[in-house]
């Protein structure tokens, strides 16, 4: 299985590399667009703020590539943390700005209950599957992955919700639109349960 992994300066690539090869995926990392005609999954990933991922993304040509692979070509596509919210229509961090819009919603900061939680939200916490997906195949319901972040994405439509995590409140940690996938938390970094997942999504069709 192949697997591009986009490099627009701002994402923590070896990581997502190795994850990816110890899942048993042949994997390249590009800069450039046109690497996508070899791809058989599209993984985005990224560390930093929305505005300037998205400013990085269209800078490359990659908004459009990406809406073509998955909106056309039907290539599966996971985001990853920051990645994950990239997906959504609009982005607030550093002020609106427009995001690929492949999952109708809007990333907000992330707001304290009662002034008890921190922010940015850092470290190991349960993920709650609201219903049965391959993504999830082999891993319990409240598995804990591991977090770094202080936005997140509300999903317009509540089946685009595919889990959920108990911080803030609660937030969406996993969202699903057809084989477009993203996860808030880390896989890379999640050990056992992270490996698994990343190999149930080079088996999504």
């Amino acid at each position: 299985m192949s697997v591009l992994i986009i490099d627009y300066g701002m994402g923590n690539l070896a990581s997502v590399r190795r994850a990816f090869e110890e899942a048993g995926a042949h994997v390249f990392i590009s800069n450039d667009p046109s690497d996508m005609a070899d791809a058989e999954r599209l993984v985005l990933p990224g560390v930093g703020a929305f505005h300037d991922a998205m400013e990085a993304l269209r800078e490359k040509g990659w908004d459009k590539a990406i809406k073509q692979a998955a909106l056309k070509d039907g290539l599966p596509v996971l985001g990853i943390c920051l990645g994950m919210q990239l997906l959504a229509e609009m982005g607030t961090e550093g002020g609106e700005t427009q995001g690929l819009g492949l999952i109708p919603g809007r990333v907000i900061r992330l707001e304290p209950v009662h002034g008890k939680e921190r922010i940015p939200h850092v470290g190991w916490n349960e993920v709650h599957f609201q219903g049965p997906h391959s993504l999830f195949d082999g891993i319990e319901k409240g598995t804990d992955f591991y977090f770094v972040h202080s936005y997140h994405f509300v999903p317009h439509d509540k089946e685009n919700a595919l889990a959920i995590t108990p911080y803030c409140g609660s937030f969406v940690s996993v969202v699903g639109r057809g084989t477009v996938l993203g996860t808030q938390f880390h896989p890379e970094k999640s050990s056992k349960a992270g490996l698994r997942l990343l190999k149930n999504f080079l088996k999504i069709k």
